[in-house]
């Protein structure tokens, strides 16, 4: 007796043993984290990654090993932009500036308006906006504003961002916008850059009544519990790049984004908008003038890269929206999973093929 007990009990601790390995193997994140390892110091010593699937965060991983020269460039950074040096660890709450990660962000509230029926894509911009008009750009759309399609040549990035510093008002930068040139139709050039979603920003403003930073926190920010993410105190917002937000905060819109528009069970956007933000925009027929080399050959939405469509339906798999300092937020509708990369550096090379390298790894490891 005793030896048939001793088996058996040897027998149910080998099945327990053996299904707890079968289930960790579902989400072994051991890839993924030598992969963090070996690339953390390309993307500026420091990096947390959070992912989320099934109702919960599944995997957090962080890792600090900045060099001196890596805090050194920080610090300078900092100093420029007349911030105080940040070079903590990080960790899920760590608040750092997320550049074009913010487009996403912005889509979004424009979709809100939207989902209200107070906007349409549709809509021409001019009737807001009429110093547009003026300046033959008031024929302009909602949905070419969120997809970069609007044909007006803009400035390079850094000559686009210190000029927004002199700005002292909303209607200060769409005037600055309207005498810019065009290198196009509207609908038929595609050029990443800023212009788009101020524009976008702007109308909500006239609509709403309310400054952008006061209409993000109402629609986006405060049902989404996202409490340490807001596009800053200034003068103007930057719809397009001016945000600062969390590991935690970004993954709650992330999260929302996954299932369809709602969070904790409250819609925050309609599914309908949902899809349209993830159709992507730049079909073969437009001519490409400006587009980051990180971004490789992903499509465009509305606020977001569209990274890869599913060859099963031909609908969108995967999208994105990475920022300058190298952050990837990135959600896959096939796989149903949420993912956050928060990283500072500013090295453009080599991102697309991180991106997707990280991404397929991590497809692995929730498998």
């Amino acid at each position: 007796m005793p030896v048939k007990m001793k088996t058996g009990y040897l027998n149910i601790c080998g099945l327990l043993l053996l299904i707890g390995l079968n289930g960790h193997a579902q989400h072994s994140f051991n890839k993924v984290d030598n992969w963090l390892a070996d690339n953390v110091a390309q993307m500026g010593g420091r990096a947390i990654l959070m992912i989320y699937k099934d109702g919960k965060i599944i995997h957090t991983k962080a890792l600090n090993d900045m060099s001196r020269r890596q805090k050194a460039v920080g610090k300078f950074v900092a100093r420029r932009q007349g911030k105080d040096p940040n070079t903590e660890p990080f960790t899920s709450v760590s608040r750092q500036p997320v550049a074009s990660c913010s487009k996403w962000l912005s889509a979004a509230l424009v979709m809100s308006f939207v989902d209200e029926g107070r906007l349409k894509v549709t809509d021409t911009v001019g009737q807001w906006l009429p110093v547009l008009s003026q300046h033959g750009k008031g024929n302009i759309t909602i949905s070419q504003c969120l997809s970069h399609l609007t044909a007006i040549k803009a400035a390079p990035l850094k000559e686009s961002l210190a000029e927004m510093k002199s700005i002292s008002s909303m209607d200060d930068a769409i005037e600055k916008i309207a005498v810019l040139p065009m290198e196009g139709e509207p609908g038929k050039v595609f050029h990443y850059s800023n212009t788009g979603l101020q524009i976008a920003g702007a109308v909500i403003e006239k609509i709403g009544g309310k400054s952008f930073e006061q209409l993000f926190a109402e629609r986006i920010a405060q049902p989404l519990g996202m409490k340490h993410t807001d596009f800053g105190k200034g003068p103007v917002a930057l719809p397009a790049g001016g945000a600062s937000s969390t590991p935690e905060d970004y993954l709650n819109f992330l999260v929302m984004i996954l299932n369809g528009g709602t969070f904790n069970g409250k819609r925050i956007l309609s599914e309908n908008s949902i899809a349209a933000m993830q159709i992507n925009r730049v079909t073969p027929d437009i001519k490409i003038t400006g587009s980051p080399a990180e971004a490789g050959n992903f499509g465009y939405g509305y606020g977001e890269w569209v990274m890869e469509n599913s060859t099963a339906t031909n609908r969108t798999k995967s999208v994105t929206s990475p920022g300058l300092f190298g952050s990837f937020p990135w959600v896959d509708n096939e796989k149903k999973y949420a993912g956050f990369l928060m990283t500072f550096y500013l090295k453009p090379d080599g991102r697309n093929e991180r991106y997707k390298e990280l991404k397929q790894l991590v497809d692995e490891a929730v498998r």
